[in-house]
């Protein structure tokens, strides 16, 4: 699917890092962009600087999600495309100090956002999306935001590591469902990136996080993600698939 001016997107975790920087290659490239945010400051602020629409939604929360994809097409047209990159990470230890169990609140919160976000932004999305007129050979493209934690999570990653493995284990089984719409369903899986968590880190300390990763030798940056989600848009025969951006490291225990 090329990008163009009559293309509709939406942005999960629009107003930042990974989901800030697909929001404004997607506006550079002429798309209509909403951004999906509970970050209302930033969010607004990013919107305004790329020319989108802002919109405060919960993803873990349905109708809030309704809400969103009903007022960003009423903005901006039935939206082709949708990437998803809202998402929390807790460290927590499956058993932590003093014997203290990780708390099932936490870990039910997680899952919450990162799984069933994910797919309640995609159900909801795409059934808007299977009514529209396709546009060539398809209707739209949906694009999740999983991570190497899927497959190398660390110590204190539990509920991190198992909501991505989820995004991952969704991946084929949803493509395959949205095929007879026409609609193709990818993921990735980035590795060390450079977001505002990470950007709070002192240098030393990103400096150190970028070293282990194999080549290039560097934190990932936010744009480097976007640039995948552009070139999985433009190519029809990516579906079903989870691509590892990540300089080829595999996570050590800690």
């Amino acid at each position: 699917m090329q990008i163009s001016h009559d293309i509709a997107a939406i942005v999960t975790g629009g107003a930042s890092g990974l989901g800030g920087a697909t929001a404004a290659l997607l506006a550079g490239l002429g798309a209509k962009v909403a951004i999906f945010d509970l970050n209302e400051e930033a969010g607004q602020a990013h919107a305004a600087a790329i020319g989108g629409s802002f919109h405060k939604i919960n993803v873990a929360d349905e109708h809030s999600v309704l809400a969103g994809l009903e007022a960003a097409e009423a903005s901006h047209g039935v939206a082709r495309v949708l990437v998803n990159c809202a998402g929390v990470a807790p460290a927590i230890k499956t058993v932590g100090k003093n014997a203290q169990a990780h708390p099932i609140d936490a870990y039910r919160k997680t899952i919450e956002v990162n799984l069933i976000g994910t797919f309640t932004m995609i159900s909801k999305f795409a059934a808007r999306l299977s009514a529209a007129e396709p546009v060539g050979e398809e209707r739209g493209v949906i694009v999740n935001t999983a991570s190497v934690a899927a497959y190398d999570g660390q110590i204190g990653q539990v509920a991190y590591a198992s909501s991505k493995a989820g995004v991952v284990g969704m991946t084929l089984p949803v493509a395959r469902d949205l095929a007879q719409h026409k609609i193709r369903v990818m993921t990735i899986a980035p590795g060390i990136f450079l977001t505002p968590m990470l950007m709070g880190l002192p240098q030393v300390a990103q400096d150190s996080l970028g070293t282990q990763v194999p080549h290039p030798s560097r934190l990932g940056k936010p744009e480097e993600y976007a640039q995948l989600v552009q070139s999985i848009l433009e190519n029809p025969m990516l579906n079903g698939e989870v691509i590892r951006l990540d300089g080829a490291i595999r996570m050590a225990p800690r």
